[in-house]
């Protein structure tokens, strides 16, 4: 017999990253990059999300320097790996509010995670800010051999967590990812500011989870 989400209650909230627990440091920094180069920088940023697809970076399956050299190739992009690479991992700028209301869910009893398209590059901002320690799991889609993309990564990832679609709210500033989540079952919240993400997020574990009354 199916289980009926009312009584499903939320026990573990997954966060996608750039976007949501910082800023959108890929797409702007292939903005800045197309910049730097000289080039329409919507042009370069386009490309540059086919192409962490289409060369497997995303999911692994392909070295970074290969998507440079096709990002390279196919728009004309000039500069070192190096030097692009920083220009991009520079743009994640971490968020600080968003991370201290991770804190304060996992103080009150949830699990919180990430779940996010990245590559190396968010092991790398982890070893400078030790953010992986702030969090209960972290699903990162170089890892993985999956992205958002894929509807079954999120089964995946249910399993990893050994929870039912009901008892997970995802958080992402993709509205496609959230449909996927959606579509499996799960809870979701389409990220676009932080205050009607609050709204939003209160409406969800109020029931459940009342504020604390404790200092925050």
């Amino acid at each position: 017999m199916p289980s009926d989400p009312e009584f499903k209650t939320v026990n573990t909230v997954l966060f996608d990253f750039g976007g949501v627990l910082a800023d959108e440091g890929f797409r702007d920094g292939l903005a800045a990059i197309g910049k730097l180069s000289g080039l329409a920088e919507q042009d370069v940023v386009v490309k540059g999300h086919e192409l962490v697809v289409k060369t497997g970076y995303v999911t692994g399956r392909a070295r970074e320097g290969r998507w440079w050299d096709a990002l390279r190739s196919e728009t004309g992009v000039r500069g070192t790996d190096e030097a692009l690479r920083l220009e991009i991992i520079g743009h994640f700028t971490l968020r600080a509010p968003m991370l201290d209301l991770a804190d304060e869910l996992r103080s009150r009893g949830l699990t919180v995670g990430i779940l996010s398209d990245q590559t190396n590059w968010l092991d790398e901002i982890d070893a400078r800010f030790d953010l992986y320690g702030r969090f209960d799991y972290v699903f990162n889609s170089y890892h993985m051999g999956k992205s958002k993309n894929d509807p079954t990564h999120f089964d995946d990832v249910l399993k990893l967590l050994n929870r039912q679609g009901q008892e997970v709210l995802f958080v992402d500033d993709n509205a496609g990812h959230v449909s996927r989540a959606v579509d499996r079952g799960w809870k979701a919240i389409l990220y676009r500011n932080q205050e009607g993400f609050l709204r939003e997020l209160s409406g969800q574990l109020t029931r459940k989870y009342p504020e604390s009354s404790g200092k925050r």
